[in-house]
């Protein structure tokens, strides 16, 4: 399917309560599952169908299995053993990866304007802008401006293949936008907002207007548990854990990565 013809309905969005907003309909609503180590769950992530469909466009690669082609980039990554090692993906995965990456890519480095590229191309009935950049903030982790194939790779494989505390953990990145430490209402709701204006107004069923405000409303009042103002991380992943409707929801993240 390419990925102008991809069709959402609003059963990837759960309400706030993280229940199903379309029960009369054949499929459930959204469940928190752990993660598995399938093919399925990688080809769930934009970012990994946009790196694949690259490997497929060029033909299957001749290089040797044994190691990652570094000639022809400017920036030169890891070695394979080591990116083995600080990743839940096999060696023909990031191989595979990294070669779509290296197409799209070839100065070894991603920048800004890709992400956007990649998101308007995935979600062409919204506006995907907003989103691309606070994931590429979460993602250029140095505030250098790019990504490498490092850190990428890494924060995919946390995202697919993490624990729920490791998936916690990056989510609470995304939402800290001024990266202070803490998360306020205002920055969980430009997030929320953000996908919701991704995934577009004409979803089937369709989305309220104040969907996002309601959904973030009722989040930061269980997880700001001092009522201090803003959410920490040790607030953030006790909550959600805690909270079967919160971690139901959170996985609208396996997305809209």
């Amino acid at each position: 399917m390419q990925a102008n013809e991809k069709v959402f309905d609003g059963g990837l969005m759960p309400d706030a309560n993280g229940k199903d907003p379309n029960p009369s309909g054949q499929t459930e609503g959204p469940k928190w599952q752990k993660p598995r180590l399938t093919r399925k769950s990688l080809m769930k992530c934009c970012l990994v169908k946009w790196i694949i469909a690259s490997t497929t466009q060029q033909g299957p690669d001749d290089s040797n299995d044994g190691d990652l082609e570094l000639s022809t980039v400017r920036y030169q990554p890891e070695g394979l053993d080591q990116l083995q090692a600080q990743t839940k993906f096999t060696r023909k995965e990031l191989q595979s990866l990294y070669r779509g990456f290296k197409n799209e890519c070839p100065s070894g480095l991603v920048d800004e304007e890709t992400f956007k590229t990649i998101y308007s191309q995935f979600f062409p009935q919204g506006d995907a802008t907003t989103y691309a950049h606070f994931l590429f903030n979460a993602f250029d982790m140095d505030r250098s401006g790019s990504i490498r194939f490092e850190d990428f790779v890494i924060g995919l494989s946390v995202l697919l293949r993490g624990s729920v505390t490791e998936k916690l953990r990056w989510a609470f990145n995304l939402y800290d936008i001024n990266k202070d430490g803490y998360v306020t209402k205002e920055e969980m709701l430009a997030i929320m907002t953000s996908i919701y204006d991704m995934m577009g107004r004409y979803t089937l069923p369709s989305v309220r207007d104040d969907s996002p405000f309601d959904h973030v409303e009722k989040f930061f009042q269980k997880m700001d548990r001092n009522r201090d103002g803003v959410v920490t991380i040790d607030e953030f992943i006790e909550t959600c854990q805690k909270d079967e409707s919160i971690m139901a929801s959170m996985q609208l993240f396996e997305n809209v990565i």
